[in-house]
């Protein structure tokens, strides 16, 4: 059977499954390189006709252009699925079964500090909609660890007064809770948004809306974010950018005492190994302190 064929026949099974725009087009790009590479260097245009071998040299192809580990595993991710699919269609055996995923490097993700963060946040007053908009844009990144996409479609009816729903990959549902202080904060956006917006022509119901009344971008946010970095003196060597306010969250969450599972729960992610990243990143010290604040006998009732 022409790889061709089920390519496009696979690309509709995951779009019917609910996946991202941005997913599907991550699966289209990955599994169109691999494709043409089997095409290009050995003229492979049936389905049964690629091995397992050839799933290795091209990532071992990968790997000499120095990709990371963590690249790669994704696209094996994306070629995986593909032949899961196949094999559950009976179009051919799930030779990609054969393929181990790479051990990648254990990465420290580096992250604002607690000072930094007061600086980002002390950037932008509640002075007009479009600065208490990026005010709460930003508050929320951090205090919740929502992904930037998510925030982007965060509708008013998400929004209840100690929770907020997020609709996140694979247009899963999870709730996530709203601190007094962001509270507070999302108050004073709400009331300045509604004067505002009171002649919104458009009636888009987004949490977040440009200034000429049209829900945000992703590009949009990341700018808002990078503005605040640079206002604020990031140290160079820190991304600027809503992942990375991710990564504040995650890394105080855990330095605060709440346990992997839950912190995996509440970002949304797949498996707790995910979320181990994190973890990792925590000096030693930091790791005693956090075993200090839980200890079993100072914690008897």
């Amino acid at each position: 059977m022409l790889i061709d064929d089920i390519y496009k026949e696979y690309i509709y099974e995951i779009t019917t499954r609910n996946y991202t725009d941005r997913t599907i087009k991550g699966y289209k790009n990955n599994l169109n390189k691999f494709f043409a590479y089997c095409k290009n260097e050995y003229r492979l245009l049936e389905i049964e006709e690629v091995t397992h071998i050839h799933i290795k040299q091209y990532l071992n192809l990968l790997k000499s252009k120095g990709l990371s580990e963590s690249y790669i595993n994704t696209i094996l991710k994306n070629i995986r699925s593909f032949y899961a699919y196949c094999y559950k269609e009976e179009y051919c055996l799930n030779v990609a079964k054969k393929v181990s995923f790479l051990k990648e490097k254990t990465v420290l993700i580096n992250t604002f500090t607690d000072a930094e963060v007061r600086k980002m946040l002390n950037v932008y007053k509640m002075d007009t909609y479009i600065n208490a908009r990026n005010k709460c844009i930003l508050s929320i990144l951090i205090d919740t660890g929502i992904r930037c996409s998510e925030l982007c479609n965060i509708k008013n009816i998400d929004v209840k007064e100690t929770v907020i729903y997020i609709f996140g990959k694979g247009r899963k549902e999870r709730i996530i809770s709203i601190s007094p202080y962001l509270k507070k904060i999302m108050i004073k956006y709400e009331r300045i948004r509604g004067n505002y917006l009171k002649d919104n022509q458009f009636h888009y119901d987004n949490y977040f809306l440009s200034y000429r009344n049209r829900p945000l971008t992703v590009e949009a946010i990341e700018r808002i974010i990078k503005i605040a970095g640079q206002k604020a003196n990031i140290r160079n060597e820190i991304r600027c950018s809503p992942h990375t306010c991710r990564h504040y969250f995650a890394q105080s969450q855990l330095k605060n005492g709440l346990d992997i599972y839950s912190l995996s729960r509440i970002l949304g992610h797949e498996t707790v190994d995910i979320t181990k990243r994190y973890l990792q990143s925590l000096k030693d010290e930091q790791i005693v302190e956090i075993s200090a604040n839980t200890s079993p006998l100072m914690n008897l009732k």
